[in-house]
């Protein structure tokens, strides 16, 4: 394996009251680094922003919700990659910023400069973090959320596999934390859906039936995906090393 995408939502970065979780975040960029050092290449593709400004600032009620969402994601990224920065530094890594919006993924030649992007900062061993640019995105140009961009961008840079980091293990059986979590899902085998529940993240806008649609489209296209739970510690390790790791993997045979 050579290169990874992995996706990690706002739920996972944030504690409550919209506030960065530096523990965490600490955490995952650990991991990381040690898949560098194993020399595969990652793309992190990272939710936060939105939420982070939350935490800093107060937007006035006169404001829309699309304005709000601008607001917050404008002073937000600019902490949530100010973060990563600071913490990939302190392993010898250096980090990018890619900041897109959904026509990049459309449009040829937009779609072929973000491509040539992200390979040279992949070719000089910086670690490209891709958000979405919520300052220019407006309702109709949105994308469903990150699961979506997350794939999109997997497709792109042609990963050898995704890693969806949310909240929950991966689908589990019931609403109980300690649930059994259906551990494998094969191409075009739909019967994971029964499981899942319709309710949205709290600080994202994403939940698990669009995660679980994405994954599914992704493997039926050759791209292996893993659902797990960004809040465990070593997770990533984990779930790449042991097989038997609690996590859903969306498998492509």
């Amino acid at each position: 394996m050579k290169r990874i995408a992995i996706k990690v939502g706002s739920n996972v970065l944030t504690r409550e009251g919209s506030v960065l979780d530096h523990t965490r975040i600490s955490a995952l960029v650990d991991q990381i680094a040690q898949l560098r050092r194993r020399g595969i290449e990652v793309i992190l593709i990272s939710s936060g922003a939105v939420a982070a400004g939350k935490g800093l600032c107060l937007a006035g009620e006169h404001l829309d919700d699309v304005s709000k969402r601008q607001l917050y994601s404008a002073v937000g990224q600019v902490k949530l990659v100010y973060t990563y920065y600071e913490l990939f530094r302190e392993y010898g890594y250096l980090c990018g910023q890619v900041l897109t919006i959904k026509e990049n993924f459309f449009d040829p030649e937009h779609y072929k400069n973000q491509k040539n992007c992200m390979e040279a900062m992949l070719e000089h061993g910086v670690i490209p973090i891709v958000n979405e640019n919520d300052t220019t995105s407006v309702t109709e140009l949105m994308f469903t959320d990150n699961d979506e961009l997350a794939g999109l961008v997997t497709r792109m840079t042609s990963a050898d596999m995704l890693i969806i980091l949310s909240n929950s293990n991966g689908i589990c059986k019931s609403a109980d934390p300690d649930a059994e979590v259906i551990p494998k899902v094969l191409p075009y085998d739909n019967s994971w859906m029964e499981y899942i529940r319709t309710d949205k993240s709290s600080a994202g806008r994403g939940g698990m039936m669009s995660k679980c649609n994405f994954a599914a489209s992704l493997a039926r296209d050759g791209y292996p995906v893993i659902i797990a739970n960004g809040k465990r510690n070593n997770v990533i390790i984990d779930v790449l090393d042991n097989p038997d790791a609690i996590c859903t993997r969306f498998v492509t045979r």
